[in-house]
């Protein structure tokens, strides 16, 4: 089989490549340039030359045919140009799911197919399997890496059938250090690499730095919420409906300045995310604050000391109906069916408990523990055992 393996220059897809190899399969390694601003990255020397040189050398030790592709204005457009907007409007994005989604699997994969491939491997920490259902229609489960400290199945979370369909994941039955074992036996000079801690094929950024290059800084306040304010303590009303009793707990408190004290600046609410503690230059306290809200209209940061403040927790969420996204259509729900799930809303989250409700007006995730910093732009993805079904963008 014809096999194009994204070769991003780390020890993952390096080991991608020999396995497939191994197998008998005819590679090609091809390598995406994704960027081309190195004013953004926290090193002098521009990391995509690094990687890319690194990605030949194992090219050049595998016997394999190599090239590079530019798609740096696609990556712009798809995907910087989209994390900006998210951000400016008060939300979260997560790049690297979009970069899967696409980039990488869908016109990275369609130049792939052209060059005559039938799949695209990459360095993922996931698995896909498939069987056939009744009809002998084939059906392509996407489920967790064997490593759980590195599984990355979330971050494939928005992926099609068709894409699992044309895509390998090689290491996702290997543990970590299996595959850096694998490296250093084949002299492969990525072997001690260490892992790309930047934004998707990017590099090593500095995320606030980046986002300063494109917004604006404008002075705002920091207001503290205490743990007495009176709507942590507001008993619940009676609802006539599960999917009233769902709308409440899912809604976001509209926090007011009047409701809190002011106690410092900052340079832009749309530079922090819901959760976040550092960068806030708050001092005076027992524990770290912790962002609960931002008011975007008036440039306010509301927090909450502690990490267990009330104002961090909520016991749902809501999803757009044309968000959600499942990777099994023949799982999908229909209107006011609900299913028993696994559930993170960030990488590297341990899964959590709960149940998942389709309604006419919205999509629904309800915990069975309370979840601290629920941030909107983020995604959602729910398992059945280690098999991620579907995802979406939180509201």
């Amino acid at each position: 089989m014809k096999i194009v393996v994204g070769l991003s220059g780390g020890v993952d897809s390096s080991v991608t490549a020999y396995l497939l190899q191994q197998q008998g399969h005819e590679v090609i390694g091809l390598f995406m340039r994704n960027w081309n601003d190195a004013s953004v990255t926290l090193e002098d020397e521009c990391p995509w030359i690094e990687d890319s040189n690194d990605a030949l050398l194992v090219a050049q030790k595998l016997g394999i045919p190599y090239q590079v592709i530019d798609m740096s204005e696609l990556y712009k457009e798809r995907i910087v140009d989209y994390m900006f907007d998210e951000y400016q409007k008060g939300r979260t994005p997560n790049p690297d799911v979009l970069c899967n989604r696409e980039v990488k699997f869908d016109v990275f994969m369609k130049t792939a197919l052209s060059l005559g491939a039938e799949k695209v491997a990459t360095g993922h920490y996931a698995r896909v399997e498939s069987t056939f259902d009744n009809n002998g229609k084939e059906i392509f489960h996407l489920l967790a890496g064997k490593d759980n400290n590195k599984d990355q199945s979330y971050f494939l979370c928005q992926l099609s059938q068709d894409q699992l369909s044309k895509a390998l994941f090689p290491i996702g039955e290997l543990t970590k250090p299996e595959v850096r074992e694998i490296a250093k036996e084949q002299g492969l000079v990525t072997a001690d690499k260490k892992d790309s801690q930047g934004l998707c094929f990017i590099g090593k950024v500095s995320l606030p730095t980046f986002l300063q290059q494109q917004l604006v800084p404008r002075e705002g306040e920091i207001v503290e919420i205490f743990n007495d304010f009176a709507e942590y303590a507001k008993p619940q009303p009676k609802f006539n409906s599960k999917q009233e009793e769902l709308e409440y707990l899912s809604a976001k408190i509209d926090y007011k300045k009047e409701d809190g004290k002011v106690i410092g600046k900052h340079q832009g609410a749309q530079f922090f995310t819901i959760g976040q503690s550092k960068g806030l230059g708050i001092g005076g306290h027992k524990e770290s604050c912790f962002i609960i809200s931002r008011e975007m209209e008036n440039n306010i940061i509301f927090v909450g000391e502690g990490r267990n403040f009330p104002g961090l927790f909520r016991k749902a969420l809501k999803i757009d109906n044309a968000e959600v996204h499942w990777v099994r259509e023949d799982l999908r729900l229909k209107n006011g069916e609900s299913m028993n799930v696994l559930a993170r809303i960030r990488y590297r989250q341990a899964l959590e408990k709960a149940t998942i409700y389709q309604y006419e007006e919205g999509f629904y995730m309800e915990f069975d523990n309370p979840q601290s910093a629920i941030a909107e732009g983020q995604f959602a993805a729910w398992y059945l055992d280690d098999e991620l079904i579907g995802s979406g963008v939180i509201a």
